[in-house]
């Protein structure tokens, strides 16, 4: 028997669903991303305050500088330039720490907004895929011998709908009895199909 994937609505649903997995976590990379950028904006007046206090401080250093050379009272006259040089370096300070603070705040809530859709993929998606995926790659392994097939027909005896199992015979559990290989295939193959899997007969 041999098993390949095919396009049975459980196969197409699941790639459906694995599609709309991906566009949701680029949705919520995209707008956490959108949300950082947003809130960096907020850092500009901080920017401007850091640029204008530095260029004032260093302006009022030389101009200290330069008054400081003045002869017996040089000394006397830079104090205060001194002083409105610390100020100004103050506000440098402040700008800094204000754009500090918007880039903490951009990223907390841009991993806010990510944990909640990612946190569905990695929780609720996630371990739903491997586990299908387990089952599929077991039931594979499964058909490929006798053993197995006959394994996948009663379990599809156990589980599938009596509607579909009386589609394959009348008395389909009497054929898997006498170990009919038509019937038998054609359980493991109903098997196989809720898992998204096909199987050939041989």
């Amino acid at each position: 028997m041999k098993i390949y994937a095919d396009r049975f609505p459980t196969a197409a649903r699941q790639l459906l669903t694995d599609l709309l997995v991906v566009a949701w976590v680029y949705v919520a990379i995209r707008g956490a991303l959108w949300l950082h950028d947003l809130v960096q904006k907020l850092a500009v007046p901080g920017q401007k305050l850091e640029g204008a206090g530095s260029g004032l401080a260093d302006s009022l250093g030389d101009a200290g500088g330069k008054v400081g050379r003045v002869p017996l009272v040089g000394d006397e006259l830079t104090a205060p330039f001194q002083r409105a040089a610390d100020a100004a370096r103050s506000l440098a300070d402040a700008g800094r720490d204000q754009q500090h603070l918007v880039d903490q705040l951009a990223l907390a809530l841009a991993v806010a907004v990510l944990i909640f859709p990612l946190g569905l993929v990695l929780f609720g998606w996630l371990p739903l895929r491997v586990r299908w995926m387990r089952r599929a790659s077991s039931a594979a392994k499964l058909a490929a011998g006798p053993a197995g097939r006959d394994l996948l027909a009663l379990r599809a005896l156990a589980t599938q709908p009596l509607g579909r199992l009386t589609r394959i015979a009348p008395d389909v559990a009497e054929a898997w009895r006498r170990g009919d290989d038509d019937t038998v295939d054609a359980l493991a193959a109903l098997e196989l199909r809720q898992l998204g899997l096909r199987g050939r007969g041989r």
